[in-house]
């Protein structure tokens, strides 16, 4: 027996050390990138590589790329507000239509499931010209509103929790009805908490998806105030081309929101996907 925990345990560690190997591979542009926005532009080429910066200069970067010629904090603000407002909108929407479509039995409704399945797999390029026509038509031609509404409605967040909601058991419901609730109630104060991770997990791959959006800004916006991250950090890179310092200090800063919502929700991911194997 101790033999075979020996052995294990070997096997363990020698597991730890490569996957610690790997990880650290994967790591290092990142890793790179973080150091160069670091230094003085002569230094950004020099080999071997400075891990660790002789002359710093991160101050100044950063300075010049939040408040400089092109001051990132006014694109920061509307990719924040886009961000915020599609990933809330789109997670509710998301949500009572997985419940309408889980709990709700009318007659046709599992085809029209299918039919807004169906809607998935059509390319979002192939409906950019009428969508584009419509927001001329309407007003919401390059305003942030326009975004928002983009990626409010999402078949794959209302496909994902569905799955979810399927797993509620119907005697909660039932159970529900008896005492007076109408739906409404009952998905907000039952259904919507039994699956609060999942709900947490598509906001957080909503939230992402949103801010690396660069179609969406890129058709649908023109005014250069209303530009998010990913245009910015296009004109960014076109204006600041020589200086790699710089264009290293704006691409940290494109990333840093989302390492932060990733760490602060992962406990979530991970309990969304947990329930995910547990229900089926």
């Amino acid at each position: 027996m101790s033999t075979t925990k020996e052995g294990f345990s070997w096997r363990k560690g020698i597991l730890t050390v490569i996957m610690l190997g790997v990880s650290v591979l994967f790591l290092l542009p990142f890793i790179w990138m973080l150091v160069t926005s670091f230094k003085v532009e002569k230094d950004v080429f020099v080999y071997p590589i400075q891990w660790i910066p002789r002359q710093w200069n991160a101050i100044q970067n950063y300075k010049d790329v939040w408040v400089g010629d092109y001051p990132f904090w006014k694109y920061y603000l509307n990719s924040v507000k886009v961000g915020l407002t599609t990933t809330v909108i789109s997670s509710i929407v998301s949500a009572l239509a997985a419940y309408g479509f889980s709990k709700i039995q009318f007659k046709g409704s599992n085809y029209l499931f299918l039919i807004v399945l169906a809607t998935y797999m059509v390319p979002s390029q192939a409906i950019l010209i009428p969508q584009f026509i419509l927001y001329r038509q309407i007003g919401l031609f390059d305003s942030l509103w326009g975004l928002i509404l983009l990626g409010s409605f999402s078949v794959l967040g209302t496909f994902m929790l569905r799955q979810f909601f399927m797993g509620v058991h119907h005697e909660f419901i039932e159970s529900a009805k008896m005492d007076g609730a109408n739906h409404f109630r009952i998905f907000w104060s039952i259904g919507l908490p039994l699956v609060k991770p999942a709900v947490a997990t598509y906001a957080i791959l909503r939230f992402i998806w949103t801010w690396n959006d660069y179609q969406g800004p890129l058709i649908f916006l023109r005014s250069d105030h209303l530009f998010t991250i990913p245009l910015a950090m296009q004109k960014f890179t076109s204006l600041s081309g020589e200086f790699y310092s710089l264009i290293m200090a704006a691409a940290v800063s494109a990333i840093l929101p989302l390492l932060i919502v990733f760490i602060i929700g992962q406990k979530s991911v991970i309990e969304g996907i947990a329930l995910g194997g547990v229900k089926g």
